[in-house]
C-alpha cells in the first residue's frame, strides 16, 4: 500500500503537462479578484447613492404632504436616515442644505457641497432655512462613507477626504406647501 502511495506520489512529481496552466493561473488570479472586489465596491457605492435618494425622495414626500407642519433640521435628518438603512453611520456622517431658491431668478447652488469630515471638527449647520408658503426649496445632502475595498480601481478614482471617505450626494427641491 505504501509502496503504491510512493509511486504515485513520484509520478505526480515529475509530471509537467500542468506547470503552464499553473503560471497562468498565478498570474491572471490576483488581476480577477481584484476585478470582482471593484464590482463588489461599484455595488455598495451603487445601492448607497440609490438608498440615499430614495430617502430624501420620501423624506420631501413626507413634508409636502403634511400641510402646515415645518420640520427642523434634526427631524428631516432623522427621517432621512430611518429610510436609508444601508448607509452606515448615517446621523454623523450626514450633512444637510436646504435653502431658498426663487424660480423665476434662478441662482444655482455652489458646485461642491459641504459635508462632514470626520478628520476635522464639526461645522455648524449649513443655511437650513424652513420656507414659507409656495417657496422653492432645494434640499441638498451629502454623506461620507468609507470604501469597502480601499485597493479596487474605484477607489482612486472617488474624491476623498482626510480621512479616506468619500462623498455620497444627493438633492432635490419641492415647493413649501400652504399652511
Amino acid at each position: 500500500m505504501t509502496h503504491r502511495l510512493k509511486l504515485h506520489m513520484r509520478r505526480f512529481v515529475r509530471e509537467e503537462s500542468g506547470s503552464v496552466e499553473t503560471v497562468a493561473f498565478a498570474l491572471w488570479m490576483p488581476m480577477i479578484v481584484l476585478i470582482l472586489l471593484t464590482m463588489l465596491e461599484v455595488g455598495a457605492y451603487t445601492a448607497r447613492a440609490t438608498m440615499l435618494e430614495r430617502a430624501m425622495d420620501q423624506t420631501v414626500r413626507s413634508i409636502r404632504l403634511e400641510t402646515g407642519a415645518a420640520p427642523q433640521h434634526n427631524a428631516i435628518k432623522d427621517m432621512i436616515c430611518e429610510r436609508a438603512v444601508i448607509l452606515p453611520d448615517c446621523t454623523t456622517n450626514l450633512r444637510l442644505e436646504m435653502v431658498q431658491r426663487d424660480p423665476r431668478g434662478w441662482t444655482a447652488l455652489p458646485g461642491s457641497a459641504d459635508c462632514t469630515d470626520t478628520a476635522l471638527e464639526v461645522a455648524p449647520v449649513r443655511a437650513f432655512v424652513n420656507g414659507q408658503t409656495n417657496e422653492l426649496m432645494v434640499l441638498r445632502a451629502c454623506a461620507k462613507v468609507t470604501p469597502i475595498f480601499p485597493i479596487t480601481f474605484l477607489a482612486p478614482s472617488l474624491q476623498k477626504d482626510n480621512a479616506g471617505d468619500y462623498a455620497l450626494l444627493a438633492a432635490t427641491s419641492f415647493v413649501q406647501e400652504p399652511r
